[in-house]
């Protein structure tokens, strides 16, 4: 059985930051579940591109305020507590931070080796040589 607390990431190389969030990498790809589970902040007035080619994501909002829009068809969902989306067919979007942090819980297949930041077409690399 694993069990952590999130407080246990915060500091260590586990927690990653780039200029619009912060994930806190809880459970990884050498934990073997078979995905990687994350709590994500979001930075508020922020906009960041994002394209999972290689990953399949859920997103399930906890607090804090904001908007997602799909680049293929130019739809926007707004973002609350209590939304759950799923980029099941690779969608392309961008994120965007309300007026509050917005938190996320998120759920990545193929699970996360932990230190992956989006590269300059909004993509996490299918993986790395970090643990």
């Amino acid at each position: 059985m694993i069990v952590r607390n999130v407080k246990d990431v915060i500091g260590t190389e586990h927690e990653v930051r780039t200029e619009t969030w912060l994930s806190r990498r809880v459970l990884l790809k050498n934990d073997g579940m078979g995905f990687s589970f994350h709590e994500t902040i979001i930075f508020p007035g922020t906009e960041t591109h994002i394209h999972y080619k290689n990953h399949l994501e859920a997103v399930w909002v906890i607090d804090g305020d904001g908007e997602i829009e799909t680049l293929a068809d130019g739809k926007k969902y707004a973002l609350e507590p209590g939304v759950v989306y799923a980029l099941d067919e690779h969608d392309e979007h961008l994120l965007r931070g309300g007026n509050e942090a917005l938190r996320v819980l998120c759920v990545f297949n193929p699970p996360l080796t932990g230190q992956e930041v989006h590269d300059e077409s909004g993509v996490y690399p299918l993986e790395t040589d970090v643990a």
